[in-house]
């Protein structure tokens, strides 16, 4: 079924530990991803559901798997610790036609050498909310991992309270962290830094590889790559909820869906996650966040980028001191193409309008997907504020500010729609679909949501429940890691 390679394993094994994952005596298949597993080119027409359920609960390996924990550290909370795959194991990387890799990782496959004291295992309603939610941000256009299977393994999870088992199937373009980097810098010695540099440039940035200062150029991509990623998180209304540098992946993907949930009224303090009891990963924070995670990654860079350690400290802060214009560029750019805007910069009416339209917002408690939509006229309006005087001035600003910049109302409405959500998973209706699927083995409104959610950006008349707010009894919304 898959083209397994281990390029993973050509590093020393000090990054990994050889591990099976757990078995089970009746695992059962609750969802699979037939579509991924085409792009996959995976051939699965012979196999039952019942050797599916065997194959990806990791009961039964498959044919040129090699298994592994992969090792790696992390800031959590602030906090530096020693982590690795406590509960994830990875079968092996699947070669695609194109020659790209991607890793196949099984989530809550058993104890590895890494658990610290866990069970290894994962909750159903956790791997669930994980599946529905990296579907929707793939479907939205962000990176991120993918999800291929969820399988039931009939065997029970003590959390606050007894939960059903699952093993996730993650599929991913890597699962290199800044914390591998970390790992590699605070446990291991210079060579493993470098060992790890190069098999990431080899691995993900090839181009790099012409460049005098690898390890210095990786982390100038790295900057890149996270600016856009935050951004466009911030584009769809998405918190995180837990951003550990554990969690920060060098491939640029979105990953780890825990505490994870869509802000629905428009406030940079936004937070679901139940751990978060500070807001330090609040919407608003997460554009610092990534920038104190790439800080993190230049220290455990260092040894790399210089045998002189205050050179390679100067070296990086002469990088690291070009993030916050780099960010704000990169906030305009993505904040003007959701105007329908030519362009957007520092300075300009456009910026002056964004944060006007976006202080409205908030001053008046108005839902963000929902706000865009009223400019667009995409759907009715639902809200007495939008046929209030501010808004219909607003509204008059923006349109001046298109006839300045030479661009017809018609050319700017078809932008705005390629990147303006009209659905977003909408809280209610998550927590519905995982109460039904898990409490009642009623996975109906799961897949009816998850089909809804990939038509995102497309206005469909029997979609309306997607639009609609959350009701009054959700506000105070609160996720949990899962773990």
């Amino acid at each position: 079924m898959f083209n397994f390679i281990h390029t993973y394993k050509s590093l020393s094994d000090f990054f990994f530990k050889n591990q099976l994952p757990q078995t089970y005596d009746n695992p059962e298949l609750a969802l699979f991803n037939y579509e991924l597993a085409e792009e996959l080119n995976l051939n699965i027409k012979t196999i039952s559901t019942k050797e599916l359920a065997h194959f990806f609960s990791g009961t039964k390996l498959f044919n040129n798997s090699e298994p592994i924990a992969q090792a790696y550290a992390g800031h959590q909370f602030g906090h530096f610790t020693m982590l690795g795959d406590g509960r994830a194991i990875l079968l092996g990387e699947h070669k695609l036609t194109t020659n790209k890799l991607v890793d196949i990782q099984l989530k809550g496959a058993g104890i590895t050498p890494y658990s610290r004291r866990g069970d290894g295992k994962a909750a159903l309603k956790a791997m669930l909310r994980e599946y529905l939610i990296s579907e929707s941000m793939h479907y939205l256009g962000i990176p991120t991992s993918r999800s291929l299977a969820v399988i039931k393994t009939n065997a029970p999870v003590y959390r606050e309270k007894i939960e059903q088992g699952a093993v996730l199937t993650r599929v991913a373009a890597s699962h290199i962290r800044v914390g591998t980097f970390e790992y590699a810098r605070y446990f291991g010695e210079k060579k493993q830094v470098i060992e790890l540099v190069e098999y990431t440039v080899n691995r993900h940035y090839p181009h790099l590889k012409v460049e005098k200062n690898v390890a210095l150029y990786l982390l100038k991509q790295l900057i890149d790559e996270q600016i856009k990623l935050v951004c466009n998180w911030i584009r769809v209304g998405f918190v995180h909820g837990v951003m550990n540098t554990d969690n920060t992946t060098i491939s640029g993907e979105t990953i780890d869906y825990g505490p994870c949930a869509f802000m629905n009224e428009y406030n940079l303090d936004t937070v679901f996650s139940s751990i978060d009891e500070q807001g330090r990963y609040a919407f608003g924070n997460q554009g610092k966040i990534i920038y104190w995670n790439l800080c993190r990654l230049a220290e455990a860079l260092l040894p790399a980028i210089a045998d002189d350690e205050k050179e390679a400290i100067d070296l990086c802060t002469n990088v690291l001191s070009n993030f916050p214009e780099l960010y704000y560029s990169n906030w305009l750019i993505m904040y003007g193409n959701k105007f329908g805007f030519k362009y957007c910069m520092k300075g300009s009416g456009e910026e002056i309008f964004v944060k006007e339209f976006l202080s409205f917002l908030r001053q008046h408690n108005l839902d963000y997907t929902q706000s865009f939509l009223m400019l667009q006229e995409s759907v009715p309006s639902l809200n007495e504020n939008y046929s209030t005087t501010l808004f219909r001035d607003l509204k008059s600003k923006w349109k001046q500010l298109l006839l300045n910049q030479n661009i017809s109302l018609e050319v700017t409405l078809e932008k705005m729609k390629l990147c303006n959500p009209i659905y977003i998973p909408r809280n209610h209706l998550v927590e519905e679909a995982l109460e039904k699927a898990t409490n009642n083995n009623d996975y109906s409104a799961f897949t009816n949501l998850l089909a809804k959610l990939k038509k995102q950006y497309d206005l469909e008349k029997n979609y309306s429940e997607l639009i609609e707010l959350s009701p009054k009894n959700f506000e105070g919304y609160v996720t949990y890691c899962g773990t």
